[in-house]
């Protein structure tokens, strides 16, 4: 059982100390950080991309059956991430969410640049319609939202993210929303050994040198001793291997 919703602190009451839960949960496992954003946060939704961030979806489901699970359902992810999407909704009898983009900026770009344009102009322009601006809706709705973030994920963008932030990329002056990222000290290994031990469900493409997994155009398979996320906008530089989710607006 969860908290009662009346009972729960309101999620401004967690700002002015943010700092300090920041340290109280940053050496603490996966499960006592979803635990706490679990039982603070009535509005609270977790993110599932269709990759190894099941396994947060799997321990947040022992912890609160009902917590609202959605995807970002681009247009263009692998057959098989579509698949394993429904697999996983089976396998654990819950609903996910799937969040589309507006049709009309989608019909707009295409019109103008083409199905390919981000491999000329950068990946940026078409993850804003495909991704960012489908999350800001959904985000708007919730005080609090639950990521497979991982610091080993990226060099370069990830290191300084804590098991518990303020979500500067989508907080506004009139919502201040909190972002928990469970994972943040797992390593990839530490991901696997999970998936094995407790026979959680996978993509198929990760059979196939697939680790990080996004769109179908954008990803491809790494190669043996590459970093991770080498697969992801491999055409760009290193340092731009995020789609603007995890990223402070400028």
């Amino acid at each position: 059982m969860h908290a009662n919703t009346h009972s729960l602190p309101q999620p401004n009451k967690f700002m002015h100390d943010i700092k300090s839960i920041q340290a109280e949960l940053q050496n603490k496992n996966p499960r006592k950080i979803l635990r706490h954003a679990l039982e603070n946060y009535e509005r609270i939704a977790l993110s599932f991309s269709g990759a190894e961030d099941v396994v947060v979806l799997d321990m947040a489901l022992k912890i609160r059956p009902d917590i609202q699970i959605f995807c970002l359902d681009t247009g263009r992810l692998h057959p098989e991430t579509y698949q394993f999407i429904e697999k996983v909704r089976q396998h654990y009898k819950i609903d996910i969410e799937l969040l589309s983009p507006n049709h009309a900026s989608i019909e707009a770009l295409v019109k103008a640049k083409g199905l390919f344009s981000f491999y000329e102009d950068g990946h940026q322009e078409c993850c804003a319609i495909r991704k960012v601006e489908p999350l800001k809706r959904k985000l708007a709705q919730v005080d609090a939202w639950i990521t497979g973030q991982r610091k080993d994920q990226s060099i370069g963008t990830r290191q300084n993210i804590n098991a518990i932030e303020v979500d500067v990329a989508f907080s506004s002056k009139e919502h201040t929303l909190i972002k928990f990222n469970p994972m943040v000290n797992q390593s990839s290994a530490q991901i696997w050994d999970y998936i094995e031990a407790y026979q959680v469900p996978f993509n198929e493409l990760h059979k196939h040198g697939f680790i990080s997994i996004g769109c179908e155009p954008c990803t491809r398979p790494v190669l043996p001793n590459q970093h991770e996320r080498a697969g992801r906008w491999w055409w760009e530089d290193a340092t731009k291997k995020e789609c603007g989710l995890h990223i402070a607006k400028t």
